[in-house]
C-alpha cells in the first residue's frame, strides 16, 4: 500500500499502548482498514473526517483510497507523531487536529462536503452519532457516516419495531438516516483485543425526513422507553399533561408499547408534544 513501516513497528517506537479510558482498540490489519476504506464507497476526490486514527492504520489505507485530503482528529497527544510521518508520506492531504471530537465544528474542518469514516473510540461512540444526527441546519455537511461499533450497539442503531433491540437510537437514525451494517470484525482484528465483536456501519442521511423538532423527539423517545413493556398512555406520563392528548394527535392506540410504535409515529407524538409547548 505504501513504504511506511508496519503499524506494529510504528507502535513500537512511539510506546503507544492503548488506553482503556480513552476506548483505544487499535487496528493493525491493513486488510481490514482497507476492506472499511472501501466500504466508504469511492473516497477519489473526497475530505474524509476520520476521527480517533490513534497510529494512523485506517488513515493510511483512507490516503491509498485516493482521498483527496483526510482530516484527523485525535485528543491522543502520543499519536501525533506517528500521525506526522504519515503526513509526510502524503504532502498536503491529512490534516492532523489535536482536540477532543466531542467539541469540534465538523462544518470548520472541510471546504464543501465530506465523509466521516471512524473506527470510533467505544467510549464516545454513542454521543458522536446523537450528535451528528442532530446537527442543524439539515442535510448535514456530511455525506455519509461509516463508523465502527461495538456490535450489540449497531443492532439497536439499525433496529426494526418489534425487535428485542429497538429504542432511542433506532427512533433517532430512522428519522433522518438510513442505517444498514455492513460486515463484522473478530476481536483479533484489533490490540488489545476486546471482549465483543465489532460491526462496520454506513449512515446515509435523509434528504428530506419528516419535519420533526430534535429536542422534542428526543425527550417524547426517552419518555416512551424509559418504561419497556408499559402501555404509552403509561410511560409518557412522565411528560406532564394527559398523554391520551398526545397518543391522540398522533393516531396511536393509547394501549400501544414503544416497541410497537415505528419512526413516523413517534414523530408524530413528538409534534404534538412540541406544540403542547413545554417540549
Amino acid at each position: 500500500m505504501d513504504d511506511l513501516p508496519p503499524l506494529r513497528d510504528v507502535i513500537a517506537r512511539h510506546g503507544i499502548r492503548a488506553v482503556k479510558g480513552l476506548g483505544q482498540n487499535f487496528l493493525l490489519d491493513l486488510n481490514v482498514t482497507d476492506r472499511i476504506a472501501r466500504s466508504a464507497g469511492d473516497l477519489s476526490g473526497v475530505t474524509v473526517v476520520e476521527i480517533g486514527p490513534g497510529p494512523g492504520g485506517l488513515t493510511r489505507s483512507l490516503l491509498a483510497a485516493r482521498a483527496r485530503k483526510v482530516v484527523a482528529i485525535e485528543r491522543d497527544e502520543r499519536c501525533l507523531p506517528a500521525l506526522e510521518e504519515i503526513a509526510a508520506r502524503y504532502p498536503g492531504r491529512l490534516d492532523i487536529v489535536s482536540g477532543d471530537a466531542l467539541k469540534i465544528d465538523y462544518r470548520s474542518l472541510a471546504e464543501g462536503p465530506f465523509r466521516i469514516v471512524a473506527n470510533l473510540p467505544y467510549n464516545v461512540a454513542t454521543p458522536l452519532l446523537i450528535g451528528w444526527l442532530r446537527e442543524e441546519p439539515w442535510p448535514p455537511a456530511y455525506l455519509s457516516l461509516t463508523l465502527m461499533f461495538q456490535r450489540e450497539v449497531a443492532e439497536r442503531i439499525v433496529a426494526a419495531p418489534g425487535s428485542k433491540a429497538y429504542g432511542r437510537l433506532a427512533v433517532l437514525a430512522g428519522w433522518r438516516a438510513e442505517a444498514d451494517i455492513l460486515f463484522d470484525l473478530s476481536p483479533r482484528a484489533f490490540s488489545p483485543p476486546p471482549k465483543v465483536v465489532s460491526s462496520v456501519i454506513h449512515v446515509a442521511p435523509r434528504t428530506e425526513p419528516l419535519p420533526c423538532d430534535a429536542a422534542a423527539l428526543e425527550r417524547v423517545v426517552g419518555a416512551a422507553f424509559g418504561q419497556r413493556r408499559k402501555m404509552l398512555r403509561q410511560s409518557l406520563k412522565s411528560l406532564g399533561g394527559d398523554p391520551a392528548v398526545l397518543l391522540a394527535a398522533a393516531d396511536i392506540t393509547p394501549t400501544q408499547r414503544a416497541e410497537e410504535i415505528d419512526v413516523a409515529g413517534f414523530v408524530g407524538l413528538a409534534n404534538a408534544f412540541s406544540r403542547r409547548g413545554d417540549a
